[in-house]
């Protein structure tokens, strides 16, 4: 196929060169001017998409998608597919869908996990919102930049998949995170309470494949200092966005407000900024029963 691809930072640039390496033909623009190995760079969004097939974005939110949005969508051929997989609001998932549609071109909202690891060894999830058919097209676009894709549903389907299963995640890190600290001041071996927990009731993938203790499971952030891995403030975005759709739609989401809280403290007025968010951790760690 032929790709125009819009965001070529830490996710976009190699999920774009694993495209390119397959054979297809990409052409990518980033205001950063990135150098990707195999995709051509464009002096601009509109030359970027012009005569592609599918137009794949990976932006920082809603508020510069809809504005990319704006730029790209007269300048894309009737029926190409717009391919959004950044992570942003629901609502404007579910604008640029609308946009799309009214101008004859097809549209997916497909978020991803896996982070930048996933992004660069092509075995990212895609959770994707938009029609069959224009699943079916890109789908065989999943295959070479992840290890899974999964059709959610209608337009605005991935984001709200993406901000549940990532809401489910910073809920689940935190109360990891507080069962270590809790079992570091009970003198109960990290090792062993990981033994007992990884194959017990409380297993999760916050303790099986992202263990926040150094030395303890697989190796994780916590290995290398809880350098990021996933970023505490890219947990604390998602989080929002949660927050922000369970407002939307009267959803009572009192753990999700909770890690909401948690993790802005210790992105914004902490030592969280630039941090994985397990780091969450050594934060709890030390502090004692009645912090504030």
């Amino acid at each position: 196929m032929k790709i125009g691809f819009i965001g070529l930072g830490n996710m976009g640039a190699p999920m774009a060169r694993n495209l390119a390496a397959a054979g297809h033909e990409v052409s990518g623009f980033d205001p950063a001017a990135a150098d990707v190995d195999g995709v051509t760079p464009a002096t601009g969004a509109a030359e970027a998409v012009a005569g592609a097939d599918v137009v794949i974005t990976m932006l920082p939110n809603g508020q510069i998608l809809k504005s990319v949005a704006a730029q790209v969508i007269p300048a894309m051929k009737p029926g190409a597919i717009l391919c959004d997989c950044s992570t942003v609001d629901v609502d404007s998932a579910r604008e640029v869908a609308a946009q799309a549609a009214a101008a004859g071109l097809g549209s997916l909202d497909a978020p991803v996990s896996g982070g930048i690891g996933g992004a660069a060894a092509g075995t990212l999830t895609f959770m994707a919102g938009g029609s069959d058919d224009a699943f079916a097209t890109v789908r065989p676009l999943f295959e070479i930049m992840g290890q899974k894709a999964v059709h959610c549903g209608e337009a605005g389907a991935g984001q709200a998949a993406k901000i549940c299963n990532n809401m489910i995640l910073g809920a689940t890190m935190v109360a990891t995170c507080e069962a270590f600290a809790l079992a570091q001041k009970l003198d109960l071996d990290a090792q062993k309470l990981f033994d007992v927990v990884s194959t017990s009731s409380g297993s999760s993938w916050s303790t099986n494949a992202y263990c926040p203790v150094p030395g303890v499971g697989p190796k994780s952030p916590a290995d290398n200092g809880y350098r990021p891995g996933f970023a505490a403030e890219l947990m604390l975005k998602d989080l929002r966005l949660s927050q922000q759709a369970a407002t939307s739609v009267d959803a009572d989401t009192p753990m999700g407000q909770l890690a909401t809280e948690l993790y802005t403290s210790f992105v914004e007025t902490e030592d969280g900024r630039g941090r994985d968010f397990s780091a969450m951790l050594p934060r709890l760690a030390a502090r004692g029963r009645n912090a504030g």
